[in-house]
């Protein structure tokens, strides 16, 4: 651990006793299952919590980074210097008006669940796809969804109402749809210093019978081409939409769908995801990355730039 022992104290006197672990390996927290330990962990199971942590880390200096379900990126095999907070601020509230309030370490799969069993429409589209609220204002949350319009993207901006953040000075406002600055894969979350807090939802009234039917349809189709992470963890795709050719359609006519290195494979199903066969490496995968970049360059003449976030020591 890098961190000054008068740091950690003063960090775990503000955070509450025993909340503050350290050493903590945060493989079991990502889906892809690769991580090595971080210095420090801390689990906020409220919005005021997290913004406890987030502003106690920035006040005392300390290296911090946010996690929710731990799709999407890769830790590096020697963890993370600094303070790792995991977002369980889950409460939320479904108003007569359609209101959807939840905290951001809410899963959307959860708000799914719940919403559709009383009659609001709105998330169905983004069924098995693993994100906290958080994560998905972070990414403006799609999917190419087969139903009930063919090959039709959506976008959670389409029922996103407000958000709280947190400011880098401590301070808390809320963010309006244009404030927000929706982009494909993007929001003004990117700039770096705000952090949502929670968030609401515009939910419209639909028939249940027809949710299911498309939540149905959208995993059959969602099964047919992504792995299934109980058997094949990962991280969703590596590399970044490429307009009018797909990253994955490369890499497979490059010859390297299936293609193997150490414990971490480009998937069979789908070739812009690498899955981790058992045991494989922050290493394995960041070579494997390279290796596809390489040939589809030399094929190509394309450059794959990845899409999924690289956290910690390598």
């Amino acid at each position: 651990m890098t961190l000054a022992s008068a740091v950690v104290e003063q960090l775990t006197a503000r955070l509450g006793p025993g909340r503050v672990r350290p050493d903590v390996s945060l493989a079991p927290f990502t889906t892809f299952k690769i991580g090595g330990p971080a210095d420090l962990f801390y689990e906020a199971t409220t919005a005021d919590g997290l913004a406890a942590a987030v502003t106690s880390a920035r006040q005392l200096g300390v290296p911090f980074f946010l996690l929710g379900l731990g799709a999407n990126i890769l830790v590096g095999d020697r963890g993370y210097r600094g303070l790792v907070v995991r977002n369980l601020a889950g409460r939320w509230s479904l108003g007569d008006d359609g209101l959807l309030w939840s905290e951001s370490g809410a899963t959307i799969a959860s708000l799914i669940r719940e919403s559709t069993q009383r009659g609001w429409s709105g998330l169905e589209h983004f069924v098995g796809i693993p994100s906290t609220v958080g994560g998905a204002i972070w990414q403006n949350l799609h999917f190419l969804s087969p139903a009930p319009a063919r090959e039709r993207t959506v976008f959670i901006a389409e029922v996103f109402q407000s958000a709280e953040l947190l400011r880098g000075d401590g301070s808390r406002h809320t963010a309006s749809l244009d404030d927000m600055r929706f982009g494909y894969d993007t929001s003004r979350l990117h700039d770096g210093r705000e952090i949502a807090l929670s968030a609401t939802f515009r939910l419209s009234r639909a028939d249940p019978n027809e949710m299911q039917r498309i939540m149905q349809e959208n995993l059959a189709w969602r099964g047919a081409r992504h792995p299934w992470l109980d058997w094949y963890p990962s991280a969703g795709s590596i590399f970044q939409k490429i307009e009018g050719q797909g990253a994955g359609r490369l890499i497979d006519q490059a010859g390297l769908k299936g293609y193997r290195h150490g414990q971490a494979q480009i998937s069979h199903l789908h070739a812009n995801i690498i899955v981790n066969l058992g045991g494989a490496t922050s290493r394995d995968v960041r070579e494997l990355i390279e290796i596809a970049q390489k040939a589809v360059r030399e094929k190509f003449g394309v450059a794959l730039e990845p899409e999924i976030g690289l956290i910690g020591d390598f």
